[in-house]
């Protein structure tokens, strides 16, 4: 392979023909050829979904069930390489790389940086699931067929106490901590390393560069590409559609307002107007007020949680399960379950996340490459990937604690456990509000302002999503037009819709979720692709020359 392809900084320009992007019509500032195909595939999944949601959930939970059986091992492997080698890249010799020209500086505060890519990487994920996920790691019923907390049962802790607590929350920790946030850091570093530092468009793509060169613009960039987009409107719009179960849930307690479809269908097109709005107004106003107005409000509504609930029990329960995760850390991450009823349930939980993380890699990675020009390496690896982690285990804390000293307290009868039980995620949020605050009129308002995070949250996932698929789409450009960004925003808006009146929201999400094997391959090539970079970089070979040169006669 020529130099060139090693270091495309120094190409030169390309011929403008390898980007073809319309200059006129509807579909300008877009490849065309790209735009229309991601758009037919999306009609064809839509349509084959919509119109037998039952064939489409067997043939998406088939080909789930298949992958997660058969590259379970694969999955996790994946993830703790890539794990590793964000350690190694932080502790390495090119962390003062700045993501960019050498002279570059960080467009935005550091504050606003972390507040942006907080609320796209998580945001509403924590809150849906936050009080769920360890009540569901807490129970013993085994209700779906599998132990609810096979580490637990390991360990020796099998009924409701304290210990089984700890592990509940060490376990959720596990599967929202650093092993996840490690793809979204090596996805994004790959895109913003390539495509500030090496001149290169913002999209996957690009991270190929080092492998095959300039035909990264032919078919395989293409794919790459399509694949990403494929992945951002499907996640998001899957998230949309089952996410507003909740707000509508905590309309129906805040107003008495029927929570059915027809409110849902309302909140995914209020949602995906505002979130259209915010796109169009761009990153430095729009998407960057709405993340920012998330953590404030995000802040207050921990604090209630916290200082309502048992403040004393929690931050000792902070101490032993954060103990509990990082003693264990390893151990969780390598675990290959023998017996048929923990295998089971790795499949549907960890393996399941793993995919899950994979799946939304492409989107979170390219949002968190555009808002971090300019950093330098180590300070976007230690940051993107330590201080997420942090807040989410601060969060998971909280918010989870508060529901286990409930269920705790009442012996197992505080009735959360048996909502979730019931697979009534939604409700279980509220239910831990109304065991929180006694008066009524106090119990609103934390119900209320936990609704509207819950929206504002998923318009800051909407538009980061749309900002991304027109990014791609436009081959790089982090400023895409306008049309091209109310036509995405619409179309989540649209598939997410579609889906919730036909039932087809879960078989897609398992679409989605199947669709992380393909990126997980991608993803490998793109971590490779910019540690082969790197390596190469004249600066890290001129050292590396320098040190050769420096060890005695007689000791090399």
């Amino acid at each position: 392979m020529s130099d060139h392809h090693d270091d495309p900084s120094q190409a030169g320009p390309l011929n403008p023909a390898a980007l073809p992007i319309q200059q006129q019509g509807l579909l300008k500032g877009a490849h065309r050829g790209m735009t229309l195909t991601a758009a037919a595939i999306i009609l064809a999944f839509v349509l084959f979904t919509a119109f037998d949601t039952s064939l489409a959930g067997t043939v998406f939970g088939s080909a789930r069930a298949w992958i997660e059986s058969t590259f379970s091992a694969y999955y996790i492997i994946t993830l703790v390489f890539l794990i590793a080698v964000c350690f190694g890249l932080m502790l390495s010799p090119f962390g003062k790389i700045r993501l960019g020209d050498d002279d570059s500086r960080p467009e935005f505060s550091t504050f606003a940086w972390i507040a942006m890519l907080f609320s796209a990487g998580i945001g509403i994920g924590i809150l849906f699931f936050g009080v769920a996920e360890p009540l569901f790691y807490l129970d013993t019923s085994a209700a779906f067929g599998y132990p609810n907390n096979p580490y637990a049962d390991l360990a020796g802790a099998t009924a409701l106490g304290h210990e089984r607590a700890v592990s509940a929350l060490a376990v959720t920790y596990f599967h929202w901590g650093l092993h996840g946030w490690a793809v979204y850091v090596l996805v994004g570093l790959s895109l913003a390393y390539f495509a500030y530092r090496k001149k290169l468009p913002l999209a996957l793509r690009s991270a190929l560069y080092p492998f095959i060169g300039e035909r990264i613009y032919g078919p395989i960039g293409h794919l790459v590409d399509i694949l990403a987009v494929f992945g951002a409107v499907f996640g998001v719009a899957t998230s949309l559609g089952l996410g507003v179960s909740q707000i509508a849930t905590g309309l129906e307690r805040l107003f008495g307002i029927d929570p059915g479809n027809p409110t849902q269908l309302a909140l995914i097109a209020l949602i995906s107007a505002l979130s259209i709005l915010s796109a169009v107004s761009g990153v430095g106003r729009g998407i960057k007020l709405l993340s920012q107005w998330n953590i404030i409000m995000s802040v207050l509504l921990l604090g209630v949680f916290l200082f309502a609930g048992p403040t004393n029990w929690l931050l000792g329960m902070f101490g032993d399960s954060l103990g509990h995760y990082l003693g264990n850390f390893v151990q969780m991450g390598l675990w290959f379950p023998e017996e048929p009823g923990p295998s089971q349930w790795q499949g549907d939980w960890t393996i399941f996340y793993w995919g899950w993380w994979l799946a939304w890699a492409p989107f979170v990675g390219l949002f968190i490459a555009r808002i971090s020009k300019g950093r330098t390496l180590r300070e976007y690896m230690v940051c993107v990937m330590v201080i997420p982690t942090a807040i989410i285990i601060g969060w998971l804390c909280v918010f989870g604690g508060v529901a286990l000293h409930q269920e705790l307290t009442a012996g197992g009868e505080a009735g959360l456990i048996t909502l979730v039980q019931n697979w009534n995620l939604p409700a279980a949020l509220y239910g831990t509000i109304d065991g929180l605050v006694a008066t009524p009129w106090l119990a609103w308002a934390v119900s209320a302002l936990a609704t509207l995070l819950l929206g504002s949250w998923f318009i800051t996932s909407s538009d980061s999503g749309t900002l991304v698929i027109t990014t791609i789409l436009s081959l790089g450009n982090d400023e895409p037009s306008r049309p091209m960004r109310i036509f995405w925003g619409a179309v989540i808006g649209a598939v997410a819709a579609v889906l919730l009146l036909a039932g087809g929201l879960g078989a897609l999400q398992t679409a989605s979720i199947a669709a992380a094997l393909p990126l997980s391959v991608v993803i490998i090539l793109m971590t490779l692709g910019v540690l082969k970079s790197l390596i190469q970089n004249p600066a890290a070979v001129r050292r590396r020359r320098r040190a050769a040169q420096a060890v005695p006669a007689g000791r090399g």
